[in-house]
């Protein structure tokens, strides 16, 4: 039997996919889940999310090695945009992708007392606004780390950069007072090694922040295939509540507060899974879609204000070394 009757012979010839067991517990017995398509920018495939017969957990497979996944996070990828491109529009994007900054900051200072001696790391750092702001606010010494180099973005200027996997860098031990990964858990090759990572470089009394998807969540019902958590082939992992809460446990983490929400708008997945039901893979072209975004977002704004209360999208956990 086929091993992989998902993929044309032509991609199993040239090795770019490869089938993993469950990135929880290992096991290797699975059921389909869901197939979805890199809806954001709109490049060719299907990929397909199982789950777990043994743990229940829903993650990727097959996916594309590390060496391939590359060409998924090129400069028009969200996270990596620089401020001057958006044309006209730059102002108003620069202002959405700040207005995340922000709220990152607000949520990390609530949790985590920032001074000139923190230290930081931000793990799937992207283009270092949040850094940015720590350094330039409270006089945090900042580190980042990316998949991608970035190291040439002005946001990331002061702050020492890393790039490649979390797991495979030396820092030195328990040296960091907050380490936080914004929307990186479900892009990670190996989640599980990466929270037991964090935990080995935490301070005894350090933080961890760390947001995610929530599969379990209102909008992955609405959407279905079209949710923007899927968010395939970048996304490897999908996290509801219980499997998110389990690792980090798993990894020698204390869970401090769960939160039903997180820095990132809940709203962007409103929008966009309206969009991507509509464009059906076509891609999102985030220039032209900036002013209906901007327009939606006042005609919900009371909605949005109990976006707390409504578990829409997204999830945070506070955590700290189990004692």
């Amino acid at each position: 039997m086929n091993a992989n009757p998902y993929l044309s012979q032509a991609d199993e010839e040239s090795e770019r996919f490869e089938i993993v067991p469950c990135l929880s517990c290992g096991a290797t017995a699975i059921r389909e889940f869901i197939f979805a398509e890199d809806d954001l920018t709109g490049k060719p495939g299907r990929f397909r999310f199982v789950t777990c017969n043994s743990c229940g957990l829903a993650y990727q497979s097959p996916r594309l090695t590390v060496e391939h996944i590359k060409e998924f996070y090129d400069d028009e990828y969200i996270a990596h945009r620089r401020k001057k491109t958006g044309g006209w529009l730059a102002p108003l994007l620069s202002w959405v992708l700040d207005g995340v900054e922000r709220r990152k900051e607000r949520l990390a200072r609530r949790y985590a007392e920032i001074g000139s001696t923190t230290e930081v790391l931000d793990v799937g750092c992207g283009a270092g606004g949040f850094l940015r702001r720590l350094r330039e606010g409270p006089g945090a010494k900042t580190t980042g780390l990316d998949f991608k180099d970035l190291s040439d973005h002005p946001s990331l200027s002061g702050s020492q950069f890393h790039c490649g996997l979390f797991y495979e860098h030396d820092f030195e031990g328990k040296r960091f007072d907050l380490i936080t990964m914004w929307h990186f858990l479900e892009h990670d090759y190996d989640p599980a090694r990466s929270m037991a990572t964090a935990c080995e470089r935490l301070t005894d009394d350090g933080q961890l922040i760390i947001e995610v998807p929530r599969l379990d969540s209102r909008t992955a019902s609405w959407f279905g295939d079209r949710w923007p958590g899927l968010q395939a082939p970048q996304h490897t992992i999908l996290f509801d509540r219980e499997h998110f809460e389990q690792m980090a446990e798993s990894a020698g983490l204390e869970v401090v507060e769960y939160l039903p929400y997180g820095a990132f708008p809940a709203y962007y997945y409103l929008f966009s899974g309206v969009a991507f039901k509509l464009l059906r893979g076509r891609g999102l072209n985030v220039r032209r879609a900036l002013m209906p975004y901007l327009l939606g977002q006042v005609l919900l704004f009371p909605v949005m204000l109990f976006e707390r209360k409504l578990n829409l999208a997204m999830q945070t956990i506070i955590c700290r070394k189990a004692s």
